[in-house]
């Protein structure tokens, strides 16, 4: 047990934003199938994007909360430009996300549920990536 502690605390970071990234990837796919199974037609191209733009929405908020209390324990006092980083950075995978969703059901046909979980996957590296170098690093925060 000991040992399961200690490499949980030394990649404690990493595990937390991977746990709250799950939550957050199940939050967005609910949302997104929410809409789609309820009013949205995902055969429809618009309407396809509407239910992952809302869907995004609900994530990036929840994330948001998330990442900056328990990943990454920011301190930044300036919470509007972090905010304002977060989001940018992912917007940037809202493009990655909408173009894998994009190509694989737009163009490829196949089917959406499947295209949107592989997408998600793309999208959590991602927003890992960039929210390590460019929204919390280190250093970066007014205390």
């Amino acid at each position: 047990m000991k040992k399961i502690l200690n490499i949980y605390n030394n990649y404690k970071e990493l595990f937390n934003y991977l746990f709250f990234g799950v939550l957050t990837m199940i939050i967005s796919l609910l949302v997104y199938y929410l809409l789609v199974y309820s009013f949205l037609d995902p055969k429809n191209g618009i309407m396809l994007q509407i239910a992952n733009i809302l869907s995004w929405i609900a994530g990036v908020t929840f994330a948001y909360i998330t990442n900056r209390k328990y990943v990454f324990k920011s301190t930044n006092k300036n919470i509007y430009v972090e905010l304002g980083s977060f989001v940018g950075s992912r917007v940037a995978t809202l493009i990655i996300d909408m173009l894998i969703m994009f190509v694989g059901v737009t163009w490829l046909g196949k089917n959406d549920s499947v295209v949107k979980i592989i997408s998600q996957f793309v999208v959590v590296v991602s927003n890992y990536l960039l929210s390590k170098i460019f929204v919390f690093r280190k250093g970066s925060g007014i205390k």
